[in-house]
């Protein structure tokens, strides 16, 4: 069999309607096993693993923040995090503007209130965050060492505009920003990716497959360098119309097993 490992994105690409697993594709990565079904996603580790448990397979490596971490069986095979100087710029520049600022590092996720923003994402990620003042995280990972593995800033569309549009003539040598909504902004290191998070684990994990024994999923446009990289990169329709082009496949949408379906039919 040419397609030994299967990655996928999880929001807009493996869950249904309810952000939830059905029932069909948590039968059909069980039946595709022992093929290694890797979730890949801008998430938090947290917000992957009960989905992992559904499965039945938590001993498959996980990616979290679009690369930013790759864990194997809890054991870090690879970690980029923001420096701490973009870190206080960006919550400087939402000083006096509505925006949320969601931190995050590894397993650890900082709110300043439960906002209309954490609430959604609670429910959509099924975390529950801390509460704790942007300045006081930022200086307890100062003297830890530590640092963002992902800032996630949601608000207005026209306020989330002109913060997109500062941090990334300030600081595009260094951060990578993505879109995915008018209203939220996700900041990652610049040196990491999904297609380099597969990387990681070819090298380490499963160094005898190469990236032609691939299969992955996704539907926005940080999945796009993935599916080129991959052997088969495949789109849900209901992707953004820049990644159904960089796919070499289409399967049905997310709200209608397009993932499932699509394992049904290969395997």
């Amino acid at each position: 069999m040419k397609y030994q490992l299967v990655f996928t994105d999880i929001d807009g690409t493996l869950l249904n309607k309810d952000r939830e697993l059905s029932e069909l594709t948590i039968a059909e990565v069980k039946r595709i096993s022992p093929i290694p079904f890797v979730l890949i996603s801008s998430r938090m580790p947290k917000g992957m693993r009960h989905l992992q448990h559904q499965f039945e397979n938590i001993t498959t490596p996980l990616i979290a923040y679009n690369g930013g971490l790759v864990l194997h069986k809890d054991k870090i095979l690879h970690s980029k995090v923001i420096d701490n100087s973009v870190l206080e710029a960006t919550i400087n520049k939402c000083v006096n503007t509505n925006i949320h600022l969601s931190l995050f590092y590894a397993d650890e996720w900082y709110v300043q209130s439960m906002d209309y923003w954490a609430k959604r994402e609670e429910n959509n990620t099924k975390v529950t965050p801390t509460i704790k003042s942007h300045l006081e995280v930022l200086n307890t990972w100062k003297t830890e060492g530590k640092g963002a593995h992902k800032i996630m800033c949601m608000g207005d569309a026209n306020e989330i505009d002109v913060l997109y549009k500062t941090l990334e003539s300030e600081f595009s040598d260094e951060i990578m920003l993505y879109r995915s909504k008018e209203t939220y902004i996700e900041i990652s290191h610049k040196s990491i990716s999904k297609k380099t998070a597969i990387e990681v684990l070819l090298n380490s994990i499963y160094t005898h497959l190469s990236m032609e024994n691939i299969i992955a999923f996704g539907d926005n446009y940080n999945d796009i360098e993935m599916l080129k990289a991959v052997g088969l990169g495949v789109a849900v329709s209901n992707a953004n119309d820049e990644v159904l082009k960089a796919a070499k496949k289409v399967t049905d949408t997310n709200k209608n097993d397009g993932v499932a379906k699509f394992l049904q039919q290969l395997f």
